[in-house]
C-alpha cells in the first residue's frame, strides 16, 4: 500500500531542496523531504508520500484524515517496516484480518 499520510512537522534543517523536517504521524516520527513545500513551518501539517511531504493541509484536516486511517488500521502498518512485513506475511499465507 502506498498512502499519503497527513503528519505534523516538528523540526525543520536544511534549505531549498535539501530541506528536511522530522514529521510526527500519530505519534510515529520520520525524516521527509520538505523541498515540495518551502513554505511550511514547524507546527504545520503535511501530507507525505515515500517520504516527500507534498502538499500541505490544515489541522482539522489532517485529524480528521488521521481518525478515518486509525479506523482503517493502517497507519502503523505505512510507517512501521516491522508491521508492514508482518501484514505482508499474513495477507501471503491468508491469516489477513
Amino acid at each position: 500500500m502506498c498512502l499519503g499520510i497527513p503528519g505534523k512537522v516538528i523540526e525543520i534543517t536544511g534549505e531549498d531542496f535539501v530541506r528536511t523536517g522530522k514529521v510526527d504521524f500519530d505519534g510515529i516520527v520520520k525524516e521527509v523531504s520538505l523541498a515540495y513545500v518551502p513554505d511550511v513551518g514547524i507546527g504545520d501539517y503535511v501530507i507525505v508520500h515515500v517520504g516527500f511531504a507534498i502538499t500541505q493541509l490544515d489541522e482539522a484536516s489532517a485529524h480528521e484524515t488521521l481518525a478515518l486511517l486509525r479506523q482503517l488500521d493502517v497507519v502503523r502498518e505505512e510507517l512501521d517496516p516491522e508491521v508492514a512485513l508482518a501484514a505482508q506475511r499474513a495477507r501471503a499465507t491468508g491469516n489477513a484480518t
